[in-house]
């Protein structure tokens, strides 16, 4: 019975720290979330690499649940529901109503609506001494999105880069300038017709 008792207090031990790490880490992506919220509309402006191979560089305009994404040729609009997709090239537009999982690979932001739901969080050793570094891990190994690697401004609460890990893949995203509080109306996160009058419409929903 001693045995079994120490094994016990040994665990409860091991434990502890696992609880409090997990406090810890929760907390800090609680004030990035709500420092986000609070920023009302952002505009971002990202650099982008896969160490596969591959970087680019874009812009990203964000209100709520709500983004304009621009890159590579491509503008992306969503208004919460309806996304549109217009490349340059073809001149044509897909319109589509995402799945979550789609959204996640758009919207770097999307992790700020998942952290509570279905990942274990950690907080890790950053590069910078300035920030936080949390890992959220997939609880269902089946998920797109498996991991994401955060690192957090310690003062401001704002993101500095996040790095995806989905189906296999791992892509860096660093965050090179932040614009809070811009006025966007919601109309600005729809396609308008006017604006690209050669442009094809394909309705995928």
């Amino acid at each position: 019975m001693k045995g079994i008792g120490l094994i016990l207090s040994l665990l409860g031990l091991l434990i502890l720290p696992m609880k409090a790490q997990q406090t810890d880490a929760k907390s800090v992506l609680d004030r990035t979330a709500e420092v986000f919220r609070k920023d009302g509309g952002i505009k971002v402006a990202f650099s982008f690499r896969s160490v596969e191979g591959g970087q680019s560089s874009g812009t990203i305009c964000l209100k709520g649940n709500k983004f304009v994404l621009e890159a590579d040729g491509i503008k992306t609009w969503f208004d919460g529901k309806t996304q549109w997709t217009y490349m340059e090239s073809a001149e044509e537009v897909n319109v589509s109503e995402p799945t979550t999982e789609e959204l996640q690979s758009l919207n770097p932001y999307a992790w700020l609506s998942l952290y509570k739901q279905g990942y274990d969080l950690k907080m890790g050793s950053a590069n910078d001494a300035r920030c936080y570094s949390i890992s959220m891990t997939a609880q269902d190994k089946k998920r797109n999105l498996s991991n994401l690697n955060l690192q957090v401004w310690k003062n401001t609460c704002r993101i500095k880069q996040i790095e995806l890990n989905a189906q296999g893949q791992t892509s860096i995203i660093v965050v090179d300038a932040y614009q809070p509080n811009q006025n966007y109306a919601d109309s600005f996160f729809t396609f308008d017709k006017k604006k690209y009058p050669k442009a094809e419409v394909i309705d995928l929903r």
